[in-house]
């Protein structure tokens, strides 16, 4: 009896096109998609987290203990992952995982939701330390790191990434460094460089932690694909499916 799993050698040694189509994979002929568009907008992406944070350290007397502060944390890995997959767009790699854009976007929303929405805890660690006055550029780093930065990742994954990515284990995946991060606030904000929150803010940005991620996921369940590129599902000139 033959073995299906084994290849025959008239299949393995066959040199007509249609034999070596068969054994040829389609990562090897898919054509090479770049999109030029969606990698001058990550790069301007990460130079206004590069941008923010550079500010925030000219402004702070000691610019070493930004790197405990959750914002300066997001922003720095923002930087990273929008190079990333910048160069990925340009060159027409595949894109970066959908789990990790999607944790840093739950990240970025979090300190901004803490800024805008939650005067009580923009004190804590979750945000960059308060001055009296702030300075321009004080004023202007806030402005990039709590303001643009989240909505430009929140644009790009609107806009330029294809929907339903997202999986229902994220849910509990994401939460898991924010939670982290809160506890080790909570327990240590001497090391953080903030005062502690207080109950209340802390049962509110635990409860934001857990629903950010829901949200995301329910919302690129429903969101209509965004037009990326043509498909096409034959070159031209070889059949007249496209």
């Amino acid at each position: 009896m033959s073995d299906p799993t084994r290849t025959s050698q008239s299949t393995r040694h066959a040199t007509d096109p249609a034999a070596a189509a068969a054994r040829t994979p389609a990562a090897a002929v898919a054509p090479t998609i770049r999109r030029p568009l969606a990698a001058a907008f990550r790069a301007a992406l990460t130079a206004a987290a590069l941008t923010g944070l550079v500010l925030a350290a000219l402004g702070d007397p000691a610019p070493a203990h930004l790197l405990t502060r959750y914002t300066v944390q997001a922003n720095l890995a923002l930087a990273l992952v929008s190079a990333g997959s910048a160069h990925r767009a340009w060159t027409g790699r595949r894109p970066v995982s959908p789990r990790l854009t999607g944790a840093l976007l739950c990240f970025l929303a979090l300190p901004a939701l803490v800024h805008y929405a939650l005067p009580a805890a923009d004190a804590t660690a979750f945000t960059l330390p308060a001055t009296g006055t702030p300075t321009a550029a004080q004023a202007l780093s806030r402005l990039l790191l709590h303001g643009l930065t989240p909505l430009a990742a929140l644009a790009d994954w609107l806009l330029l990434t294809a929907p339903r990515g997202f999986r229902l284990p994220c849910a509990w995946q994401w939460p898991a460094y924010p939670l982290l991060y809160l506890s080790f606030a909570l327990a240590f904000p001497t090391t953080a460089g903030a005062p502690p929150p207080t109950v209340a803010t802390a049962l509110t940005l635990a409860l934001a932690v857990c629903l950010l991620p829901l949200i995301a996921i329910g919302i690129d369940q429903v969101r209509p694909s965004p037009q990326l590129h043509k498909n096409r599902i034959s070159p031209t000139g070889i059949s007249p499916l496209k």
